[in-house]
């Protein structure tokens, strides 16, 4: 019923849609060869957004003149759907077909937690120390959803609610869970099978999450999936200062003024649930901010002409 409700309130993306376009996206791509000198960029008014554009270029694209490229690149057209996953290969191939399919380009598809050797067009990267990452928009589809809610913070329950999947590997959550998963202020846990499914509870809708004033935005391989949804919505993320980042720029977030920071140890976060739930205009002046933060994102003439600039600096940049 509450997935069913996801979608009609828009609160999930509807996939067909999304792969439809993305094999339009694919079949121009096929034919960049031929035509790509005459697909033009997406035309805006730059001396409005000029500052905008530049400086986001700039932060997703760190790359310095005259960087080697080296030898595990290849051609833009040897990009394949066989070899990488459809939502990465749709959302890169969008925009490389602007360019010379004789261009060569390193990619790395997925959870991308370091920094590579070379310069590479990634999804994610650390905050600190990312040399050679280039951030594009990709896995679009999962990570880049905001919503419209409709509730009010001062309606919403004085809990913080949270569900994602727990490996050893995410270190964060099973501590998390740990300290909190018996958190009369918390109602959070795993929906994967882990261990003992000590911390095991049912799925739980974003119609319902947005019931909670407080929504947990752990990070896992990488970045938060949840962060962005819950910027846009009238709850509050909650969540550790970001240690990844992706499009969404969380390297610039800053925690008081567009979500609410928690320490490493989670040892303030009953201060913090507490605090929020009574001083509601406090609370609402971060979710103004949060929401106004997500704005920058839902011009799509924009983003897509800053996608195409961050390749271009890729390719200038690694002289091409």
């Amino acid at each position: 019923m509450y997935k069913f409700l996801d979608l009609i309130f828009g609160y999930k993306k509807i996939k067909l849609f999304y792969y439809l376009n993305g094999i339009g996206s694919e079949f121009k791509f096929r034919f960049a060869s031929i035509f790509y000198k005459n697909y033009s960029y997406p035309k805006i008014n730059l001396e409005k957004h000029q500052d905008h554009v530049n400086a986001r270029v700039n932060y997703y694209n760190d790359l310095k003149e005259n960087t080697p490229l080296g030898d595990s690149s290849r051609k833009i057209s040897d990009i394949s759907r066989k070899e990488d996953s459809s939502v990465y290969y749709f959302d890169t191939v969008k925009y490389l077909l602007y360019f010379n399919p004789n261009a060569k380009i390193n990619t790395l598809f997925g959870d991308i937690d370091y920094t590579p050797n070379i310069p590479s067009i990634t999804k994610s990267r650390p905050i600190i120390n990312n040399t050679n990452s280039v951030l594009l928009k990709l896995n679009r589809i999962r990570h880049f959803n905001f919503i419209k809610d409709y509730r009010k913070f001062s309606s919403k329950k004085n809990k913080l609610i949270g569900r994602g999947f727990v490996a050893d590997s995410k270190h964060l959550r099973i501590n998390f869970l740990d300290k909190n998963f018996n958190n009369p202020l918390c109602n959070v846990g795993q929906i994967n099978d882990f261990r003992d499914n000590e911390w095991k509870l049912d799925f739980v809708s974003i119609f319902e999450q947005l019931r909670y004033k407080f929504i947990l935005c752990w990070e896992g391989n990488d970045v938060s999936t949840s962060l962005k949804y819950v910027m846009s919505s009238n709850s509050l993320a909650v969540s550790t200062k970001p240690k990844y980042e992706t499009w969404f720029m969380e390297g610039t977030l800053i925690g008081g003024v567009h979500y609410v920071e928690i320490k490493d140890d989670f040892s303030d976060l009953d201060e913090k649930i507490n605090y929020y739930s009574t001083h509601i205009e406090e609370a609402e002046k971060i979710i103004k901010n949060a929401n106004d933060y997500t704005k920058q994102f839902k011009n799509k003439k924009r983003e897509d002409l800053i996608s195409i600039l961050v390749l271009e600096k890729y390719f200038k940049n690694t002289n091409q």
